[in-house]
């Protein structure tokens, strides 16, 4: 199965089921995830910077490019609760404006 790592949640490499998004994915691995409106596409507070493999993942949904072109989110950014990854692997980070208060971030190096 494809891989998602996130380089600042300490210990989160998650396994993505076929046709899961990376909510899901992260959410089934037990990790808790900013997601204000429910995994619905109605807000950004679950994006992810990705910092590789963003090749990998599913084409922009039409909520995404919506926030996009608002200026809401940028292009090496993805939502979490729209984006799939069939193939590859993808590494990000969990932007600090939506970094929950009671998880611990880091690098994995330290």
């Amino acid at each position: 199965m494809p891989l998602l790592t996130i380089e600042n949640l300490l210990g989160a490499r998650v396994e993505v089921a076929p046709g899961a998004t990376l909510l899901a994915a992260l959410q089934a691995a037990g990790h808790d995830w900013m997601h204000a409106c429910g995994a619905k596409g109605r807000c950004t507070t679950c994006r992810l910077q990705v910092r590789a493999g963003l090749e990998n993942l599913t084409p922009p949904t039409d909520a995404e490019l919506r926030y996009r072109a608002a200026g809401r989110l940028l292009p090496q950014e993805r939502l979490t609760c729209q984006a799939r990854l069939p193939t590859g692997a993808v590494s990000g980070r969990v932007p600090e404006a939506t970094q929950l208060p009671h998880m611990r971030y880091g690098d994995l190096d330290q």
